[in-house]
């Protein structure tokens, strides 16, 4: 691996080590989104209120440099509410109309319950997470680079939400579950938090940096054998499984590959390894596959399906 190569690796694991002064534990949590990050991806983060998701994002931004803004989504949310919308100012020649930016307007954009918005409101998202523009009225408005939507969403409440379609999960490039942490660190948070006090968080890189470091990534060769390999996992959830109702679209595939190129940097390496393909697969098709009925009845999880795939495919490999 060249200097270039060796630089930015290292300024990732600086990154990722002045995160880990703020959040404790969660250690792929943190990975993930980083990798996230890296190629310019959207992340979904699924998990129980307190576990850090807020946390999580804020200090991202401060590390990275990153301008952040939180949207607290709620039913009388209203997509003007995330875009923006046009004002009327009063100038000497009358009155015209100026366009008043929404928090959308951001590098990172925090949704925050993004499943207890309308459809109406949450598909205001749609189109800045894929476009990476905003349009109101008749004009269009690009959003702040580089850009992503971190939305979170509670497990467990049902009543009074409205669950992501299909078309909008498949935007964003993972899925993350968060956990409750281990008893010793929950021992180190309330250190942390009520004895030590809060560590400071410095900034490792700018922006310029890491849109560098996102070209960078784009050039990390994959050997045919691990793109054929990746490509398989995918196909292999379009072949008749009980367990399987929908398999994972094109987009898995891009997200499989694009994050695996941005681990082996984070590895220190300069090729895609099948294990970087496996790390992954789990988050980037836990939210791509529809499960059957026989799954959920059955207590099967996407990360036990998604497990059965990739021991398949080894097999055939």
């Amino acid at each position: 691996m060249d200097n270039e190569f060796k630089t930015a690796a290292d300024k990732i694991s600086a990154c990722e080590a002045e995160i880990r002064k703020s959040i404790i534990g969660q250690k792929d949590i943190v990975r993930q989104t980083i990798l996230a990050v890296l190629t310019g991806g959207n992340v979904l983060l699924e998990g129980m209120p307190g576990l850090g998701k807020t946390r999580l994002v804020a200090t991202i931004g401060k590390v990275l440099d990153l301008s952040f803004k939180r949207i607290q989504f709620t039913p009388d949310l209203m997509p003007s509410d995330v875009t923006g919308t046009n004002i009327i100012v009063k100038n000497e020649s009358g009155n015209s109309f100026k366009f008043e930016p929404g928090p959308i307007f951001a590098n990172l954009v925090l949704a925050d319950e993004i499943n207890r918005a309308t459809p109406k409101t949450q598909s205001a998202l749609l189109e800045a997470m894929q476009e990476h523009t905003v349009t109101v009225g008749n004009e269009s408005y690009a959003v702040s680079e580089p850009f992503m939507v971190l939305a979170t969403q509670n497990p467990i409440e049902n009543e009074g939400t409205y669950p992501l379609p299909e078309a909008q999960l498949d935007r964003f490039m993972f899925k993350i579950l968060l956990d409750y942490p281990t008893r010793e660190e929950l021992k180190t948070i309330v250190n942390l938090t009520e004895i030590e006090g809060e560590k400071e968080i410095n900034k490792i890189i700018d922006i310029m940096e890491l849109i560098k470091i996102k070209e960078l990534i784009k050039e990390i060769p994959v050997a045919d054998a691990v793109m054929d390999y990746a490509i398989d996992l995918i196909m292999k959830t379009h072949e008749k499984n009980p367990y399987v109702k929908l398999g994972a679209s094109p987009r898995a595939a891009q997200a499989v590959i694009k994050t695996a190129r941005a681990r082996a940097l984070m590895e220190g390496r300069y090729n895609v390894s099948f294990e970087d393909i496996n790390y992954c697969a789990y988050p980037a098709l836990r939210h791509r596959i529809i499960l059957s009925f026989d799954a959920m009845s059955e207590g099967i999880t996407e990360d036990m399906v998604i497990k059965s795939l990739i021991e398949e495919t080894k097999k055939n490999a």
